[in-house]
């Protein structure tokens, strides 16, 4: 039975240094006999490990069997997968872009009420973390990684779609869309639609669904005591329940999408690096180069979490940040600097404008793009918030409500903004002002080079861009594997050192298998499905947000 009790100055029984650093000042503690660990089983030694025996082994389990049984049956399978991603992105678009306008709408009421006062940690919690360093975590392992894969190519396609053009969608396939009707003939009317739609697609809407599963969380964890798990959220609503079978199937479905998102976008992200080498020095692009690329891609994680997140993943972090403000700069000193700048306000104004539109779920004719772009990357997105909301959470301990949703939500929405303004900006003008179409009928993965070559400095700006990418993929391989490295062991952070070359080996070795039996696209569409019942969740955690901060001292009873 759930209880919430009016003051309690005790806290869940935690040992050693698996204790979950207790909340500072008053908090509504959530009063339970469950310990941290309890259900695991540990060993001391060279291979050291200690892990909830249900969650950690039914985990492998299907992940090894979901592995074979795809690179087996792939001619099987895949269509399968395929096909259930279409009809889930055609028929509950509407599902998908109601949710994510709710997540949109809580994130901006707890910002502006009382709500927003409440400290993650306790009244008395100070950061863990600097904005920079902070920031740098956030930006890392929410979508630095898309907005370089699609920075360019996006907002050049909806410019093209909208203008009359054919191309391709979030999935690859070719097809005659255009967002809200297109602007047919009227460059200057597609160019501010072509932005908007790409703005939407990386601002407010998968930054709330981030912040969601992150705030959930740190609230339950850090305030209510509870484990860094993502049952613990559901506590409100399940009760002790969640110390059961309910939780460790929320928990087993968290590490299995997290662990198929990463392998996916390993095996994906190293055709761009594989392309971008090729483009550069004449790298090969065959299966053996790909799984080099992953294995390297892996070797460095590795050696990231091995140093712990101080160590590793934060100075990666942080090394990320500062190169891609560099690319950035240099895009705009060296591109249409004036043209950038000018625009910029302009896209701000032009996405707050066909916001309205853009999100609406219902009564609209653009089937094509609302289905192959938008639900598209709701639902993935969705799939992926277990991994990036917890490790948003881990490293936002001592924030405010609110000071917490301004940097997850506000503050990389407008990055985003800049972002495709200067990068898909550039592209846009390259083919209005110049006739340079080269970026435009380059490869998805060839996009942000091709953009490059007409800008000076070529090879190192192309340089620069292809470590970004490779040290994006990195922080997403190292921190991914944290997250499910906490979550296999029953919620403890500081689980021996083995388990977590053992969760990054593992990403990589999936990703490997997959991409030379040629199950990554299958695994795709699969990934993308688990948004449909990670959407259900989402929304039980927006009551349980709700209900929590109202039990926090001094906002209990109000609303």
């Amino acid at each position: 039975m759930t209880h919430w009790p009016d003051q309690a100055d005790d806290q869940p029984t935690v040992s050693g240094a698996e204790r979950l650093r207790a909340p500072e000042g008053k908090t509504e503690i959530i009063k339970t006999s469950y310990e941290i660990g309890q259900d695991n089983i540990a060993r001391n030694g060279v291979l050291s490990f200690d892990i909830h025996q249900v969650v950690f082994t039914v985990s492998a389990l299907a992940i090894v069997a979901f592995t074979v049984l795809t690179m087996t049956f792939q001619n099987e399978l895949e269509p399968l997968f395929e096909g259930l991603r279409d009809w889930l992105t055609a028929n509950l678009d509407w599902f998908f872009l109601l949710a994510g306008n709710i997540f949109v709408l809580l994130c901006l009421a707890l910002i502006a009420t009382p709500l927003g006062r409440v400290r993650l940690g306790g009244p008395d919690a100070t950061p863990d973390y600097s904005y920079v360093s902070w920031f740098s975590m956030l930006f890392a392992a929410g979508m630095g990684i898309g907005l370089m894969f699609y920075g360019v190519s996006e907002p050049l396609g909806h410019f093209s779609a909208a203008f009359g053009g054919v191309t391709t969608d979030a999935s690859g396939a070719r097809t005659d869309w255009a967002p809200l009707g297109g602007a047919e003939g009227d460059p200057v009317a597609a160019r501010r639609l072509g932005l908007a739609a790409s703005i939407f697609h990386w601002g407010l809407h998968p930054w709330a669904i981030y912040a969601v599963v992150a705030l959930a969380l740190a609230l339950f964890s850090f305030n209510k005591g509870l484990p860094l798990t993502l049952r613990s959220c559901f506590h409100p609503i399940l009760g002790d329940r969640i110390w059961g079978w309910p939780g460790h199937v929320i928990d087993i479905l968290a590490i299995l999408a997290t662990i198929f998102g990463l392998a996916t976008s390993l095996g994906i992200g190293a055709q761009q690096v594989a392309g971008g080498l090729n483009f550069l020095l004449g790298f090969p692009t065959s299966n053996p180069a790909l799984a080099l690329v992953i294995l390297v891609i892996t070797a460095i994680a590795l050696a990231s979490v091995v140093a712990g997140m101080d160590a590793g993943v934060k100075r990666l972090s942080e090394l990320n940040l500062g190169l891609a403000a560099l690319l950035l700069l240099f895009v705009i000193v060296a591109g249409p600097t004036l043209d950038i700048l000018t625009r910029f306000a302009r896209n701000i104004g032009a996405y707050v404008t066909y916001l309205p539109a853009l999100s609406n779920p219902f009564g609209r004719t653009d089937d094509n793009f609302r289905h192959g772009w938008t639900a598209f990357y709701w639902a993935w997105w969705i799939s992926w918030s277990p991994f990036v909301g917890m490790f948003i959470a881990r490293v936002s301990r001592g924030r405010t409500v609110r000071e917490f949703l301004v940097a997850v939500l506000l503050v990389p929405t407008v990055l985003s903004v800049l972002w495709m303004t200067a990068m898909g900006g550039t592209a846009i003008s390259q083919v209005l002002n110049d006739g340079f179409t080269g970026a435009q009928d380059a490869p998805l993965e060839l996009k942000l080079f091709a953009m490059l070559t007409q800008l000076p400095l070529t090879f190192l700006s192309s340089l620069v861009g292809l470590v970004l990418v490779v040290v994006f993929f990195v922080t997403s391989s190292d921190s991914g594997s944290l997250v499910i490295d906490a979550i296999a062991a029953g919620g403890k952070v500081n689980a021996p050192t083995p388990q977590r070359v053992f969760w990054v080996s593992f990403g990589g070795l999936v990703a490997i298998a997959l991409l030379l039996g040629g199950g990554l696209a299958g695994l795709q569409a699969m990934a993308v499905s688990t948004g449909l019942p990670f959407t259900v969740v989402l929304l039980g955690a927006c009551y349980a947000i709700v209900r929590g901060l109202l039990n926090e001292p001094p906002l209990r009873g109000r609303s």
